[in-house]
């Protein structure tokens, strides 16, 4: 992928660099990493369309570019403690914007959703001048939007998504079940993952691929149930932790067993779409606790 073609999206330079445009740039950073990372089993990268016959990376850059409005958008109304209301007509928004940008095509459904809770977290947390630790972080969202959340995870719906689909099947918490109960998947699995394998001398890529395993390894992936049932999410789960076990990305050759692992996604056309959203909700934790003070 032509690296002027994400220079705009990353880099809003029309824009003062002040703490929400940071937030911002952070949201559509973490977008781009998942999708630059390679291996990373079943999805699409800018090596090759994984699991998918109908999308590409380009179908994602398109989307990133439809996208870049929105992080401003919530981290705005986060910071002036919005409701979730006004929250989920803005990620309502962005999806329509989306979906024209791709041609219909759902590449970001799950991390407008994840990213944009989190990238009004971050916001509210700076507004208070509080320091944006994971602690602080879940505590905010939780204090704010909390019962919100709740309400919309008790809420019967219409299963017109392919992960309420598999919720209203497999009876699994979904998406926001993650996001009611603070994201335990980012701050308790990948989170300290990425940092383990940072702290040992590893480099991005293998600590970004550490993390992206940790989250195969544990999370109940609904677009997984949607694509293969629970014998998909119990090979992929099986695998990831093979992974592991074997000595994750400290062992020999780690990338090229990611990658093996990702050919079997392929084969057998299992994409963890869930895990997806979720590692770009934790590179953009780890980027904003970096970056913005």
């Amino acid at each position: 992928m032509k690296a002027a073609i994400i220079a705009a999206p990353i880099a809003n330079r029309s824009r003062p660099a002040d703490g929400h445009c940071l937030i911002a740039c952070a949201a559509t950073k973490s977008l781009w990493r998942e999708l630059a990372l390679y291996p990373k089993p079943g999805l699409v990268s800018l090596r090759d369309s994984g699991a998918h016959a109908d999308m590409d990376a380009a179908t994602f850059v398109r989307s990133l570019f439809a996208l870049s409005r929105y992080w401003s958008e919530v981290a705005d109304a986060g910071a002036a403690g919005a409701p979730f209301e006004t929250l989920r007509r803005l990620g309502v928004r962005a999806e329509s914007r989306m979906l024209i940008a791709t041609g219909g095509i759902n590449t970001h459904r799950g991390a407008i959703f994840a990213l944009g809770l989190l990238c009004a977290a971050a916001a509210r947390t700076r507004a208070r001048a509080e320091i944006a630790d994971d602690a602080t972080l879940r505590r905010v969202l939780i204090a704010r939007w909390g019962a919100a959340l709740l309400v919309a995870t008790q809420r019967s719906a219409v299963p017109v998504s392919h992960g309420m689909q598999a919720y209203c099947r497999y009876g699994v918490g979904g998406a926001r079940d993650e996001a009611r109960r603070a994201f335990p998947a980012v701050f308790d699995v990948a989170l300290p993952a990425l940092r383990g394998a940072l702290a040992r001398g590893c480099d991005a890529r293998h600590a970004r691929v550490s993390a992206f395993f940790a989250l195969l390894a544990s999370l109940d992936d609904t677009n997984l149930l949607y694509r293969g049932g629970a014998e998909g999410l119990a090979f992929v789960r099986g695998r990831a932790r093979e992974f592991q076990e074997a000595g994750d990305v400290h062992a020999n050759d780690p990338l090229a067993r990611a990658e093996a692992i990702h050919r079997e996604f392929v084969a057998r056309r299992l994409s963890p779409g869930g895990s997806a959203d979720l590692f770009a909700a934790t590179l953009f934790v780890h980027e904003i606790q970096q970056t913005i003070r």
